[in-house]
């Protein structure tokens, strides 16, 4: 037996369990809402459909807050949600029944199947309305008679119409003046003049545009539904003796999870036993599968390849890492970016401006005498402009295309101020460790003393570090490596010395590996190894002696690792515009210099965590826009002290996840060249849709009063810009492809 897709729960909150739906009712419409911690409110978050244009969003809005016991209503038209906080009395029905009374339909959750744009109401109206409208025309130039042609315009509109005057009444009701009423008055004012043809074109090409502004909007959040569909609903689970497939909502934490070859992983766990090759690009961003074995961490909505692997569950499936993506990216797509505030603002002027010259158009000529018709058909022409639809859509749909395309690319952007933050940034700070670096140390330079075979030091350095588990004695067994270490000399009598080193016999023979000061505390001189050493140290590394009692053998310099791929992610943020890249690190000053150096970048050195707060702030003072790049736990501080902050390989960490404004999944530095392109790229596109709205918006306000614009040609120019802002929009979902 199947078992229905469940919900996402809102972000926070947990989903609802399989029993809370009766057996054979609807699956639910909204998100699962558990009452809100503040004054007994609940939140609902329910999905809004036919939205097109962000006025629309502000009529449900409207309608939704007048119901009695709603706190608070807000909708994003972007996402294609409504978040409400409301008394625990005020049911599901009454709230859908509101959105539906403002002319929009209500969805359900983004598990289950969706009907094919082509195929549902909206597009068959338009697509009537059209052929009746095709056929009006056809009849026209036919030579019908006038009742005739009259009758099909006025089905063309009634069809077409219906949703637009549907919803016109909601925004009235709502005391709203959105594109709806814009569009309904200019079609009733059309027909009242006798201009049947005209109103049947208005209501046309409004329906076609509006229509294919849904389809196009709705392909930028197919990101999120993408998402929800990767993890599967049913596992297999092992219980006692027996192997059972039960609704992943059902495994608890502990429990071990049976994933057979091709299958995708439905709980983030650990693997227990198999290897396998798993594809992380879901969530990490990692093109190339994973190569995964005991101990490893795996992760929900990614798929196993040839190996079956058995998985301890680490995470019930509402709190796995693919969850919390899915609803930190709706909820960043809900965010308003500031060039968004900005067109609301202007848009809130805009609009009654223009619908009060068009008043005084219809009114102020014909009263000093002028053609009544011909100037109310003007100002009918300016009511349509009046509309600032394409001026309203041209952000929060790049917002959601650029959270969305990075999403795709293993790319958190918590919301659209942080989209365009990264992409006004000037300058970059950096931690070091496990940043710029590899959080490991490597041997950078060996010098061979008092004529020495470095071969022979190599091998002798290697049995004395084969049995610690220092990191310094891995990095020196793996520089050995290259000097064939099979068949290392036997160490007996092997002693280690903490915080020191470690010594032992080799044929016969006492050595010591280890600091300078387990030389000096031995009473062994190390005059013969001083420039050595001070080279050694004035690099920036740690220096390790190996020797005898007889004096230092050998002196190896180790340094923490660069990143292979350092040097070119930065000359790609140079590239990009990023003016000044900085390393702030609580290292000493010699290994942070040696890095620097390498890389081509400034430091600071020695900083406290306060420190690096304020050398951020410093930055940011100097810049205006500064970001800050670590790991979103230890420099949390300096995070939040940047104007967009940076975490590094947060799959899987909460912390990491809720805290930075960009989270990058994959501990992958090139990554972040990315993010902050891509971030370039949308900020971009959002100054080319506000210009190109504006100055066609301005051009029309300026010809309308002089009878230079038809009613249909205003209606193309309006939903024709719209339309292009949304596709100019959806390139950046080019740029999300793997």
């Amino acid at each position: 037996m199947s078992h229905p897709k469940k919900m996402l729960p809102v972000v926070g909150q947990a989903p609802v369990a399989p029993h809370d739906a009766p057996a054979g009712e609807a699956p639910d419409r909204r998100e699962p809402a558990n009452p809100a911690p503040v004054d007994g409110a609940e939140r609902t978050v329910v999905r809004v459909e036919g939205m097109d244009c962000a006025s629309c969003a502000v009529t449900v809005e409207k309608q939704v807050t007048a119901l009695p016991g709603m706190r608070r209503a807000v909708v994003n038209f972007a996402s294609g949600r409504l978040d409400a906080e409301h008394d625990p009395g005020l049911s599901l029905e009454e709230i859908e029944k509101a959105v539906e009374s403002a002319g929009y339909g209500v969805g359900r959750t983004e598990r289950t199947e969706r009907t094919p744009f082509w195929r549902t109401p909206r597009a068959l109206l338009t697509a009537a309305s059209a052929l009746l409208f095709l056929v009006g025309l056809a009849l026209a130039l036919a030579g019908a008679s006038e009742i005739v042609q009259v009758g099909t315009y006025a089905a063309a509109i009634a069809i077409g119409g219906f949703p637009i005057f549907r919803a016109a009444l909601a925004g009235l009701k709502a005391r709203h003046l959105d594109m709806n009423v814009l569009m309904s008055a200019a079609t009733i004012g059309a027909v009242g003049i006798g201009e049947w043809a005209e109103a049947a074109s208005v209501v046309v090409l409004f329906a076609a545009g509006n229509a294919l502004q849904v389809y196009a909007i709705d392909k930028t959040r197919g990101a999120v539904r993408a998402l929800v569909r990767l993890a599967p609903d049913e596992v297999l689970v092992k219980r006692g003796a027996s192997e059972v497939v039960v609704p992943v909502e059902e495994v608890g934490v502990g429990e071990t999870v049976i994933v057979r070859p091709g299958e995708r992983l439905a709980v983030d766990g650990e693997v227990l036993e198999g290897t396998s090759a798993v594809n992380e690009a879901p969530v990490t961003g990692e093109s190339v599968p994973v190569e995964k074995g005991p101990g490893d961490a795996v992760y929900s909505g990614t798929l196993n390849g040839l190996g079956g692997l058995l998985v301890r569950a680490t995470k019930r499936a509402g709190d796995s890492t693919l969850q919390k993506i899915v609803r930190l990216v709706e909820e960043a797509q809900a965010k308003k970016a500031p060039a968004e505030q900005f067109v609301d603002r202007f848009s809130r002027v805009y609009t009654p401006i223009v619908v009060t010259v068009a008043l005084l158009l219809a009114v102020v000529p014909p009263v000093l005498g002028a053609s009544f018709g011909e100037w109310f058909y003007r100002a009918l022409a300016l009511l349509i402009i009046a509309c600032p639809c394409a001026l309203v859509i041209s952000t929060p749909v790049t917002v959601v295309s650029g959270i969305g395309a990075a999403s795709r690319r293993g790319i958190l952007v918590k919301g659209g101020a942080a989209l365009e933050a990264a992409g006004r940034l000037k300058a970059l700070a950096f931690d070091k460790t496990g940043t710029l670096t590899e959080g490991r140390p490597v041997v950078s330079r060996v010098v061979v003393l008092a004529g020495k075979d470095k071969a022979e030091a190599m091998r002798l350095a290697a049995a004395l570090e084969r049995r610690s588990e220092h990191p310094l004695a891995h990095a020196i067994l793996a520089a050995a490596e290259g000097y064939g270490t099979d068949g290392l000399p036997p160490v007996t009598g092997f002693r280690s010395v903490a915080g020191r080193g470690a010594e032992g016999e080799i044929g016969g023979r006492r050595y010591a590996i280890g600091s300078p000061r387990l030389f000096a505390e031995a009473g062994i001189s190390l005059d013969g190894a001083k420039a050595a050493l001070e080279e050694v140290e004035r690099e920036g590394e740690t220096p390790v002696v190996l020797g005898d009692k007889d004096g230092p053998i050998a002196i190896f310099g180790l340094a923490d690792a660069i990143r292979p791929d350092a040097r070119a992610t930065l000359e790609s943020l140079r590239s990009a515009g990023v003016e000044e890249l900085v390393m702030l690190t609580g290292d000493a000053e010699a290994p942070a210099r040696r890095t620097a150096e390498a890389l081509s970048v400034g430091y600071r050195a020695q900083l406290l965590p306060e420190q690096k707060v304020e050398a951020m702030r410093e930055l940011v003072a100097r810049h205006g826009s500064a970001g800050m790049v670590g790991d979103g736990v230890n420099d949390a501080p300096a995070l939040a002290a940047s104007s967009v902050g940076f975490a590094m390989g947060a799959a899987g960490t909460d912390v990491a996840l809720e805290t930075a404004d960009v989270a990058l999944m994959q501990d992958d530095l090139p990554k972040l060249a990315e993010a902050v392109k891509l971030s370039r790229a949308a900020e971009g596109i959002i100054k080319q849709n506000v210009a190109v709205s504006i100055l066609i918006k301005g051009l029309f306000v300026l010809l309308a009063p002089f009878g230079l614009v038809t009613l249909w040609l205003a209606v193309l120019a309006d939903m024709g810009t719209s339309i292009a802002v949304t596709l100019n929009g959806l390139r950046l979902f080019r740029r999300g492809r793997a």
